[in-house]
């Protein structure tokens, strides 16, 4: 008979795992808008949404040790907790992704993104966050399969997997064309260009890295 994943514990790890996602998808609104501020000339609230994202990342850090540090020794499991590691590090990687994105901006306060490219800008930040909402989903899900080992839910799961994947790609798309665009735009200056395309590589990492927390679900929802 096989025993449920989550009877293992006192506390479901995924529970923790929520507790996280929550964050990071907190971390990505407060992103979304410290990024809309700095493109507004009117704005002056960017550092304070910045100092918002670093509290909300402290915050997650405290729950990630907190999930590691009560996976307990030598229990077996059907998932190994180095799956579960490499699981929690992809998620933790949105946030430091973000954190990043915004240090990155904080150098240069001064907006430099040309308005020919404002539009296409906000696309990217809309299509590189997308995927955290169904992130979030899929911890969900997931927990809810290990509770039962229910092969419909399972289903489900890998559903998300590959909706979070097109997400993905919809945002590589995006990051792809915004960075033919800029060195399509004559008066910016060698130190402009070289920051937009950290940028915009830098923002869409965020997506990256929720592709790659699908891709490690899908290892320990494999049979």
């Amino acid at each position: 008979m096989r025993i449920p994943f989550l009877s293992m514990f006192i506390t479901s790890p995924f529970d923790g795992l929520l507790e996280h996602a929550e964050k990071v998808k907190e971390c990505a609104w407060a992103f979304q808008q410290a990024i809309e501020c700095y493109l507004s000339k009117k704005c002056i609230s960017f550092e304070e949404f910045r100092q918002e994202v670093i509290k909300l990342e402290r915050e997650a850090d405290i729950i990630k040790r907190r999930i590691r540090g009560h996976l307990p020794k030598g229990t077996l499991m059907p998932v190994d907790k180095f799956q579960l590691f490499r699981y929690l590090k992809e998620q933790d990687g949105v946030l430091d992704t973000v954190e990043d994105a915004l240090d990155w901006i904080s150098y240069r306060p001064e907006p430099v993104i040309p308005e020919v490219l404002k539009n296409d800008f906000l696309l990217l930040i809309d299509s590189s966050i997308d995927p955290i909402e169904e992130m979030g989903r899929m911890v969900l899900e997931a927990k809810k399969y290990f509770e039962t080992f229910n092969e419909t839910q399972r289903t489900l799961v890998k559903k998300i997997i590959r909706n979070l994947r097109r997400k993905e790609h919809e945002a590589d798309r995006v990051e792809h064309r915004i960075k033919r665009m800029v060195f399509e735009v004559v008066d910016l200056d060698p130190v402009s260009v070289f920051h937009l395309i950290r940028l915009i590589e830098t923002i869409g990492s965020i997506a990256d890295h929720a592709e790659n927390s699908g891709d490690m679900m899908r290892a320990m929802i494999a049979r």
